[in-house]
């Protein structure tokens, strides 16, 4: 029972313990989120493929439109697997070089 005074003190203090890292340095969370973003673009990009109205001015605005959001979809996933790593240094308070 004296413990979890203690305990509710120290979680109370805000931010991430050290034994729990920021969630940008977790290889796995980061490969998850950023395998759904790619995901996503993948879907947007073959669903903008099957237009049935490509052959119009608007369908094909709209069809450069879903390509260009399938592009930053598919870039942000890359961003987010690869990472940022003066970020997650710092974040770790690792020395960056």
């Amino acid at each position: 029972m004296s413990t979890a005074p203690n305990a509710l003190a120290e979680a109370g203090k805000g931010g991430l313990s050290p034994s729990h890292p920021s969630p940008n340095a977790c290889f796995s969370c980061r490969l998850v989120s950023g395998g759904g973003l790619i995901g996503a673009a993948a879907y947007v990009f073959a669903m903008s493929q099957k237009s049935t109205w490509a052959s119009t001015a608007r369908g094909t605005i709209g069809k450069m439109a879903q390509l260009t959001f399938a592009t930053g979809l598919a870039a942000w996933g890359i961003f987010v697997i690869v990472g940022n790593d003066e970020k997650t240094k710092k974040d770790r308070g690792l020395k960056t070089v």
